[in-house]
């Protein structure tokens, strides 16, 4: 694990629901992009959440005025300090049975569009508000690595690559 820097911020304000029959009903959709980034030796991007505790990949919700790739870029921007260019797509995930469940009442349904991603030179690897840790992986590294199956399932998908069903 490379250019791993640490900074921790709880209480955890987002707690993940999948396929759970005692999560609340979600009151809100919204698009968001994430992004596996891969560095020159097939290497591949994660941050450790500080709203959760768990490694994911950069991404948040798209702005009003921006492109889904244009989302990719600026999230992995501000969460990692890389510039990277998008390259491809990983997959769609929208499962109605995973929720995020925030401080503030809002309870989000998964709406997401994995997109892939390479460096293009620009910034340096560093941690953000919504950051403890940032590190490379080797693909093999990230199999017991804490984080949401919903990730682990674009890392699989990735890893695979196929492009999975859209469900």
């Amino acid at each position: 694990m490379c250019g791993r820097s640490r900074r921790r911020r709880w209480p955890m304000p987002r707690r993940d629901y999948e396929d759970d029959p005692n999560a609340p009903k979600p009151n809100s959709l919204v698009p968001a992009a994430s992004v596996v980034v891969v560095d020159e030796r097939g290497r591949v991007l994660l941050q450790r959440r500080t709203d959760n505790g768990m490694w994911a990949l950069p991404g948040g919700k798209m702005d009003l005025g921006e492109s889904l790739a244009d989302c990719g870029i600026r999230e992995t921007r501000e969460e990692t300090g890389l510039d990277i260019e998008i390259v491809g797509i990983v997959g769609t995930y929208t499962n109605p049975g995973h929720v995020f469940a925030y401080d503030d009442g809002e309870v989000r349904q998964e709406f997401s569009i994995c997109l892939l991603g390479r460096p293009v030179g620009g910034g340096d690897l560093r941690v953000s508000d919504e950051s403890f840790e940032v590190a490379w992986f080797a693909p093999e590294e990230t199999d017991e690595l804490p984080m949401v199956s919903s990730i682990r399932k674009r890392i699989t998908d990735w890893r695979s690559g196929r492009i999975p069903v859209v469900r």
